[in-house]
């Protein structure tokens, strides 16, 4: 795999980063879906399984100019850069967005995703009943991880450990959302807490699981897409379909609690038409804005398809 690049084409790598970051930190969205639509999956998880024994091998036996090529160093640094300011500050923006103006957000989402099955499955030539059968199990076990109540557990160095672990997994999984699994463990408050007052510990102890969970899941992954890539491309858009029941904009709540700071947090959420939500909260839908918000989604899966078709820089 061809990694020398230009400074240009390393600033359009942080620039997607900045946009995976993004999307991780909404709960039903994956920044793995961002990657794989922005063209830079596959040279993801290829960089992330050579961080291993044989980079260990390479920094020893021949210095660490050769294990930083042999990682794809400069590609790691500038995405996880992006995506870590992402974390830091535009988040924060999504987050707020996401509590001030929940049906816009999630309409926007709703757009990106349904584009993005699209933008994974015309990779797929032809569709036999293996290839069916793989879509359709993806598209199940999405639909049924949406529809887990979160838990809450007590947090400890272990559970933050184990959950950074799970989290990055489903991270770089299109369709399979980090922040989701994070609140579905009871851990995406307490880590929304952590970056916000950069509880430096508790952070450190949940990058490190993280790392233990890219490499050994990016093994997986990489000999997936090696020996099986039909029918991984398939299982991904299965996921990315499945997951849509997560980010339908209009939903009735039908179990919730009080975090400690007073806020009702929803437990359990039905899907419903917009004109039942008017009925139910005696709110507007913005249906209309929601439509417009959904094709704004699906043009930018279009923008990013033809940013990842341009060549690579070398």
């Amino acid at each position: 795999m061809k990694t020398s690049k230009t400074m240009s084409s390393y600033l359009s790598i942080a620039a997607k980063g900045i946009l995976m970051g993004a999307a991780d930190s909404v709960p039903g969205v994956s920044g793995g879906t961002i990657a794989f639509m922005t063209g830079i999956y596959e040279e993801l998880i290829f960089s992330l399984k050579q961080c291993g024994v044989s980079a260990l091998k390479k920094l020893f036996q021949e210095g660490i100019k050769a294990t930083w090529q042999h990682i794809n160093g400069g590609f790691l640094l500038a995405l996880f850069g992006g995506v870590i300011i992402s974390i830091l500050t535009l988040s924060r923006v999504v987050l707020y967005l996401l509590n001030t103006h929940p049906i816009l957000l999630w309409s926007f989402f709703f757009g990106l995703i349904l584009a993005a099955v699209w933008s994974v499955v015309r990779h797929i030539e032809k569709w036999d009943i293996g290839v069916i059968t793989t879509f359709v199990v993806g598209t199940a076990a999405a639909y049924f991880v949406t529809t887990i109540s979160p838990t809450t557990i007590e947090t400890s160095g272990f559970v933050v450990f184990l959950s950074g672990m799970i989290a990055i997994c489903a991270m770089i999984l299109p369709g399979i959302s980090g922040s989701f699994i994070l609140l579905l463990l009871g851990m995406y408050a307490p880590m929304l807490t952590a970056v916000k007052e950069l509880q430096l510990a508790t952070l450190c102890i949940f990058a490190a699981g993280c790392a233990a969970g890219l490499l050994s899941f990016s093994h997986v992954l990489s000999w997936m897409f090696k020996h099986f890539k039909v029918m991984t491309l398939a299982l991904l858009g299965g996921f990315m379909l499945g997951s849509l029941n997560k980010v339908w904009p209009w939903k009735q709540t039908i179990e919730s609690v009080i975090d400690r700071h007073g806020k009702e947090i929803p437990l359990v959420q039905h899907n419903i038409l917009p004109h039942s939500f008017e009925s139910l909260h005696s709110q507007p839908a913005y249906m209309w804005y929601a439509i417009a918000l959904m094709l704004i989604g699906i043009l930018m899966v279009i923008v990013l398809e033809k940013m990842g078709q341009k060549p690579a820089d070398h």
